[in-house]
C-alpha cells in the first residue's frame, strides 16, 4: 500500500526551482539591517558583529534580499565605527546621547 505519490521527475531547470532553506537567509538578511539599525541607538558592540556574521552568511548563501543583507553588514559595521569614534572621544566602553 502507497500512501504518498510517488515522486516525478521534471525538466525544470535549476535557476527555476528555490533551495530549501532560501528563507532562513531571507530573515538572517533582514534581522542583519534590524540589528544594524538598533545597534546605531544601543548595545552597538554587541548588535554591530551580530549584523555583520548574519549578514556575511546571508550573502554567502545566496539570499533573495541581498540588499537588506549589504544594508546590514554596512550598518554593522557603521556601529562598530560610532563606537570607536565615541570611545576615542571620551575614554570609555559605552556611550549615550
Amino acid at each position: 500500500m502507497q500512501l504518498t505519490a510517488p515522486a516525478q521527475r521534471t525538466t525544470e531547470s535549476p535557476r527555476t526551482t528555490r533551495r530549501t532553506g532560501i528563507h532562513d537567509t531571507d530573515g538572517m538578511a533582514v534581522a542583519s539591517f534590524v540589528l544594524g539599525l538598533l545597534g546605531l541607538l544601543v548595545l552597538n558592540v554587541f548588535l554591530g558583529p551580530i549584523a555583520i556574521a548574519l549578514a556575511s552568511v546571508a550573502l554567502w548563501r545566496g539570499t533573495a534580499r541581498r540588499g537588506r543583507a549589504l544594508l546590514g553588514l554596512g550598518l554593522g559595521v557603521a556601529d562598530l565605527l560610532v563606537l570607536a569614534a565615541f570611545m576615542s572621544a571620551d575614554n570609555t566602553m559605552s556611550w549615550s546621547l
